[in-house]
């Protein structure tokens, strides 16, 4: 019966590649993998989204997408939060979450995101789109666009995107790799050139862009702004400090552990794990979990599974029950882990 059925084992995937004209080559050294020649901008490594889904790259799964996964196994894959999550959003029986590698080999436009409000009320068939940036690498000087310059309100900005100043009412953040990025539905925002991150968001792919720099796309023409849309759902309060201050959990033998981002929407740890050392969990039917190693490399081992080793950048998904779990490092390493609060 659907939804019955045990996952008893980690999961990977193959991902689904963007070749935006932002991209460049980073993410085939990074990963490792042989990936196809000219840009590739985005990597959507954990993807239930129509528009890039992973599919299973090993294993009695394989060849399975994840959207067909989650259409079958239900919350026996995404946890009974998952499927709150998707109800919520107005779409049942979606997977929640989409984890990304973007590789900004130039700057991405000036957006802005939706929120679920907006979203619901435009029928967009999608959530909103709050997400977090976690930064790989950075160039001396990288930085990111984190909100308005303060005392920017609607009339404000409205004016100086018609007088061709945007640029004059942007907060601009320095970055460095190992930094962490909040990035509330509604915040303006951008990622600069010379940044390599993993992005953790909700499973959206609506953008409003406000700017783009001037570029032409690839058929010779500008490509299209939405500054209308854009002003419906632009928070014109604090965005807040944009750079998140990790929240300490644990710090025990060879194992530290962090909240790095916290939301509705998500919670995301940053775990450092010397070599030899182990952590275990328990996955009970609550959430999955989607795991990223940044570096180093690990094994993961499920409930009667071998252990299936991630290393370099690599992402695996652990179904909802799962059960008993162990992470052992092979080597030093640093890991998001990503869950439903």
């Amino acid at each position: 019966m659907p939804g019955t059925a045990p996952l008893a084992s980690p999961l990977t995937f193959s991902p689904s590649l963007k070749d935006y004209l932002w991209g460049g080559r980073s993410l085939a050294r990074l990963t490792g993998r042989t990936l196809p020649g000219g840009v590739i901008a985005e990597t959507w490594e954990i993807s239930g989204h129509p528009a890039g889904p992973s599919v299973v790259d090993s294993g009695p799964l394989k060849g399975r997408s994840l959207p067909g996964l989650v259409a079958e196994y239900g919350a026996a894959l995404v946890g009974r939060r998952g499927v709150r999550a998707g109800a919520a959003a107005g779409m049942p029986g979606s997977f929640p979450l989409l984890v990304k590698l973007l590789d900004a080999n130039h700057a991405l436009s000036v957006q802005v995101h939706p929120g679920d409000d907006h979203a619901a009320a435009r029928g967009l068939g999608e959530p909103g789109k709050t997400e977090m940036w976690y930064i790989l690498e950075a160039e001396a000087g990288a930085r990111i666009i984190h909100g308005l310059e303060p005392g920017t309100d609607r009339a404000t900005l409205h004016h100086a995107v018609t007088a061709g100043r945007l640029q004059d009412r942007l907060r601009r953040l320095a970055v460095r790799p190992g930094d962490a990025v909040m990035v509330p539905a509604g915040t303006v925002h951008g990622i600069l050139s010379g940044i390599v991150l993993v992005e953790i968001q909700q499973s959206a792919d609506t953008t409003y862009r406000i700017h783009d720099w001037g570029r032409t796309g690839p058929d010779g023409r500008p490509r299209e702004l939405h500054i209308e849309r854009a002003m419906e759902v632009i928070d014109f309060g604090d965005p807040g400090p944009g750079i998140v201050e990790p929240r300490l959990v644990e710090a025990g033998p060879g194992v530290r552990r962090e909240v790095i981002a916290e939301c509705d929407k998500f919670v995301v740890e940053r775990l450092t794990l010397r070599a030899g050392a182990e952590f275990r969990m328990v996955l009970g039917g609550e959430t999955f979990e989607a795991w990223g190693v940044v570096a180093g490399e690990v094994a993961f081992a499920g409930r009667g599974s071998p252990p299936r080793g991630v290393g370099g950048v690599g992402f695996t998904l652990l179904p909802a029950t799962l059960g008993p779990c162990r992470v052992g490092a092979v080597a030093d390493s640093v890991l998001l882990r990503s869950y439903l609060p």
